[in-house]
């Protein structure tokens, strides 16, 4: 049973050793290729866009050596072309915000259906949440804060302020007037922080962020500045709601637009990166 048990140890110890000769092929197993790929995932090249600059770009005799025909590697980079995907370190960010948004509109109808005052708490718990949530990406992404830790310390004021607020709202006292004054400080106070990360940083969809921000702030007036309905029909609440409406496809646009920008200049400066190495 000894004897069985050593075996079967030597043959364990023995295929360990050669993990790493069968790790991968002659060409991956390269230092320069691993270093290469390795500096260009640490700049943020996503996909297979700089795997191949590593494989066949370097005049060395060693790598060039191991080329495919010429046909060969166009149609691998046409099918590489087709299949490649947009990196956004935001995204996730983003999709929160989509989700936020569907909630808050629906308290908000639910509320306007329902005139009770659960309904109204919940209506105005979803919006603070929201303003809330997107202060803290105007924050992220116009400082674009990509560490953890400095993201922690964002969001965890502007989370303890929006809780606070909502239990106070929720189980001490409804104030209309305060949760407004409350909405108002925190949308003013993103719209700048959009409106200034547009100026510095010269975006190329800058004008469709400066759009919104004029536009969203103007409209927050009719917000504001409530009157009753107009003939029964429509009050200053139904015209801020119209004017939403383009300005939230506006506003999506311009996140799609950021998402490219963003991704187009990872992958620039992965290429750098690269030929630098080389």
């Amino acid at each position: 049973m000894l004897r069985r048990f050593l075996a079967i140890l030597i043959l364990v110890v023995s295929l360990s050793w050669n993990l790493g000769v069968i790790d991968a092929s002659a060409g991956d197993e390269d230092p320069r290729y691993r270093v290469c790929v390795k500096e260009c995932k640490e700049t943020g090249c996503v996909g297979e866009t700089c795997f191949p600059y590593c494989k066949f770009s370097s005049n060395d005799a060693t790598i060039d050596e191991r080329k495919k025909e010429k046909l060969f590697l166009a149609l691998l980079l046409s099918n590489i072309m087709g299949d490649k995907k947009a990196y956004y370190e935001f995204a996730s960010l983003w999709h929160i915000y989509g989700l936020l948004t569907m909630n808050s509109w629906l308290w908000s109808a639910v509320s306007h259906c329902r005139d009770v005052e659960l309904m109204e708490k919940l209506d105005y718990s979803s919006t603070v949440v929201l303003l809330g949530y997107s202060l803290i990406v105007a924050i992220l992404r116009s400082c674009n804060l990509r560490d953890d830790a400095a993201r922690v310390m964002v969001t965890a004021p502007v989370l303890a302020f929006v809780t606070t607020h909502i239990m106070f709202q929720n189980f001490y006292k409804l104030n209309y007037g305060w949760n407004m004054i409350v909405c108002v400080f925190m949308a003013v106070l993103q719209l700048l922080i959009w409106a200034i990360f547009g100026r510095v940083t010269r975006h190329p969809s800058r004008w469709k962020l400066w759009l919104v921000v004029v536009a969203g702030g103007l409209s927050m007036l009719l917000k504001i500045c409530d009157f009753p309905p107009y003939e029964g029909y429509v009050d200053a609440h139904a015209l801020w709601h119209a004017t939403t409406v383009p300005l939230t496809y506006i506003w999506w646009s311009f996140v799609r637009d950021d998402a490219a920008f963003r991704t187009m200049n990872l992958l620039k400066k992965a290429k750098l990166v690269c030929i630098s190495f080389h």
